[in-house]
């Protein structure tokens, strides 16, 4: 939201107050709290009339500083609040009193805020002796509008040359600068500046990350009301941020997913292949059947088939029975698919038409949300008559984990978690949440109690969810994937953006439609779109009106979908240690090159690729001719399905047939290749080959590999011409591929192996 007429006048009816003089500074045991007045103080006088603004520094975990600036104190905090994991080390507060300096500091960790106690406002974030970020003069302000509203805003400095990112799944330009950002979900597509996971979170390529703890609408001006700064304000009379340590892109990740949360460990069966009945279609169990026949006839590899939302009767989402004319079965249906080892999942939905018999039974039981007058809030728009589940009641809570339990007890495993943007704003809720407040975060309740009951269920590590709505700390309950898009290749570009960005926002996995999901794609665009699919982190076929069948297309589209699924499978051995640093360090799957390469600035800029894992550059081909401009860092890359090689930092065209993608090998790599390619949940250290590109004299590295009975640990050394590895830990025997030379068993248990290059 701008404020101002250009940089020196504010718009007709706004009015602002903003620190100018530091009055006092007070410390507590672990805070430090400015009180600052709108005037310079020089007499007595001057402090009547003279409203005050009150910024407290606190710190939740080391190397993260929080900012809370306030005016009116007085107000109610009705929640929901961002849960943050608090860790707090060792806080060191100074007071010019202490110092003998005009200056206050509070620091954790490796950074430290420096509060100017003399002349202009000025508040400072520095880590390693640099200055990351910075409050200015002109920075802080609250704010009336010419309705007479209220709001707190921040600016926070940004330096030449730097990018930002982040601010959840946002489907336009990667880099944020000149952008103006509301967060604030909703139902919109793919195809414009509006967002189904939006998150108060930006990341800087210099070394940090800014979270703003708001769960509301916040709106975000990326150097466009200041070039130089990046503004971020809220409604009302308080803002709390928290400025987040590098040094590096990386680093800031594992601090902020530390703080708002790490994703789960997502079962291995979940990397296979989706395909879905996709949405409007007309299908039952002998249609089903058809197409899991189908991509067996073909040697489709298949893990999971989803049965998208009419597996209801019409009007009665969501109920959660199935459709008894189509489906009268479904127990037997589920227990033949199974046998044929597939997983299962179906849509679901929190939004209960009048027609489902849940509506009666929760309106009764006091389960949806109400109107002020204690009515069912309801409209029309998506299912007749629909009201909203109130997840901020525990027993509503209870009430919709047993009717989706129903489901898994009857053989289902996982749920599409559907919608959950077009949230209310003039409701009342259960537990007296703020309605602006409980809009964005809304989608976190709902996929939380549905992981949740999958959780306690299956058991950790078998739980995941396809969701489409999110916002911070959504992270946490997995998978993610990208909403309706157009099926063309522009979106399939604008698909990739949004699950870049939003990995910059610290979610670890994500997936999308493969083909699109609005409209028929034509075979083109199918077969470009699949090695893309294939190569992210989850892969699903689904549509809108249309099947996604490899065979609606044409043979060689078949033919493609089994190169890549099987090179997928292949992968897994790379990829679950993958999953496990996302699990464990917040590090996404999928990851923009500025990630991998913060200080090529050569990589600051591109959108239109990404490493999948540390190792694996991936380009998808946006074109039918197969034309793709790949940017390549330093060093030699080596293509993993050619074995040709190109040296960086520069970049390459291209030009690639259908069956095939630019897939290039970071040089230094050990990468594990899998025995198998038939599915993803085998023991992946089993007759695993390791293969060695362009290990440079003197590398060192330990791979991990995880395996049915824990994991293999593969130590690898180069020293001259030879390379030894050494496996510990894993049964089996394994191969080895060096960069030349023969192929080298190893034998099982405790082994090791001399190469010469």
């Amino acid at each position: 939201m701008k404020f101002t007429d250009g940089y020196w006048q504010l718009l007709p009816g706004v009015t602002e107050l903003r620190p100018r003089h530091v009055d006092d500074v007070v410390a507590g045991e672990d805070t430090l709290t400015v009180y600052a007045s709108t005037a310079p103080i020089v007499t007595r006088g001057d402090t009547l009339n003279r409203p005050l603004v009150t910024v407290t520094l606190h710190s939740p975990m080391d190397g993260v500083v929080g900012v809370t600036i306030e005016h009116f104190q007085g107000g109610l905090d009705r929640g929901p609040r961002f849960a943050l994991h608090r860790s707090v080390g060792d806080v060191k507060i100074t007071t010019p009193q202490l110092n003998g300096a005009p200056v206050a500091t509070l620091r954790s960790g490796p950074l430290e805020a420096r509060v100017a106690t003399e002349g202009d406002w000025s508040v400072e974030f520095v880590a390693d002796g640099r200055v990351l970020t910075s409050s200015v003069a002109r920075s802080v302000g609250v704010m009336t509008d010419a309705a007479g509203r209220h709001f707190v805003r921040e600016q926070l400095t940004l330096g030449v040359g730097e990018h930002v990112y982040g601010l959840g799944e946002r489907f336009g330009a990667l880099v944020k600068n000149g952008q103006t950002v509301d967060i604030w979900n909703a139902d919109g597509g793919t195809a414009s500046d509006q967002a189904y996971k939006n998150v108060p979170f930006y990341l800087s390529d210099t070394g940090y990350g800014v979270f703003v703890d708001q769960p509301e609408r916040v709106s975000f001006e990326i150097g466009t009301e200041v070039v130089s700064r990046a503004q971020f304000s809220v409604e009302g009379q308080s803002l709390t941020y928290y400025v987040v340590a590098g040094p590096t892109p990386k680093d800031v990740l594992r601090r902020y997913t530390a703080l708002t949360g790490r994703p789960a460990r997502v079962p291995d069966w979940s990397y296979g292949l989706w395909l879905s009945t996709s949405f409007t279609t007309s299908y039952d169990e002998a249609t089903v059947t058809h197409f899991v026949d189908g991509m067996a006839e073909r040697d489709l590899p298949l893990s999971v088939f989803h049965f998208d939302c009419f597996w209801m009767r019409q009007f009665h989402w969501s109920d959660f029975v199935w459709d008894p004319a189509t489906f009268p079965d479904p127990e037997g249906m589920l227990r033949r698919l199974k046998e044929r080892g597939l997983r299962i999942c179906v849509w679901i939905n929190p939004y209960i038409a009048q027609r489902s018999a849940l509506f009666a039974e929760g309106k009764e039981l006091g389960h949806l949300v109400r109107n002020a007058d204690g009515s069912v809030w309801q409209w029309n728009l998506w299912q007749a008559g629909m009201a909203l589940v109130d997840f901020t009641s525990p027993d509503a809570v209870a009430w919709y984990q047993g009717k989706l339990r129903t489901l898994l007890d009857q053989g289902v495993d996982c749920f599409k978690t559907d919608f959950g943007e077009r949230i209310p704003t003039d409701v009342v809720w259960h537990d007296g949440s703020d309605p602006q407040r409980m809009h964005n975060y809304y989608a976190h309740l709902y996929n939380r109690c549905v992981f949740e009951l999958l959780e306690a269920e299956r058991g950790p590590g078998e739980a995941v969810l396809f969701a489409r709505s999110a916002t911070a700390g959504g992270q946490q309950y997995p998978v993610h994937w990208g909403g309706d898009c157009e099926s063309t290749f522009v979106s399939m570009a604008e698909s990739l953006r949004g699950g870049l960005s939003l990995a910059l926002s610290g979610f670890g996995f994500w997936s999308h439609d493969i083909g699109g999901f609005e409209g028929v794609p034509d075979a083109a665009v199918f077969k470009r779109w699949v090695p893309f699919g294939l190569l992210s982190s989850h892969s699903r076929l689904h549509g809108s009106d249309s099947y996604r069948v490899p065979w609606a297309f044409d043979e060689e589209a078949v033919e493609v979908t089994r190169r890549f699924t099987r090179l997928k499978l292949s992968l897994m051995p790379y990829l679950a240690q993958a999953g496990r640093v996302a699990h464990e360090e917040g590090l996404p799957v999928m990851r923009p090159m500025v990630l991998e390469f913060p200080h090529d600035r050569g990589a600051a800029t591109v959108d239109t690729q990404y490493m999948l894992g540390e190792s694996l550059l991936v380009a998808p081909v946006f074109s039918a001719d197969g034309d793709v401009d790949v940017y390549v860092p330093e060093g030699t890359w080596t293509s993993l399905l050619t074995g040709e090689q190109v040296t960086g930092p520069r970049w390459v065209h291209e030009r690639h047939g259908v069956d095939s993608v630019p897939l290039y090998v970071r040089p230094g790599t050990v990468l594990p290749v899998g025995a198998h390619d038939d599915r993803p949940d085998r023991d992946h250290a089993d007759g695993v080959t390791l293969r060695l590109f362009g290990l440079a004299d003197g590398h060192v590295s330990t791979l991990r590999v995880p395996s049915g009975q824990g994991e293999a640990t593969f130590e690898v050394r180069r020293v001259g011409a030879t390379v030894r590895v050494r496996a510990v830990g894993a049964p089996g025997a394994w191969a080895v591929h060096p960069w030349g030379g023969d192929r080298v068993d190893v034998a099982a248990g405790t082994a090791e192996v001399e190469l010469r290059a």
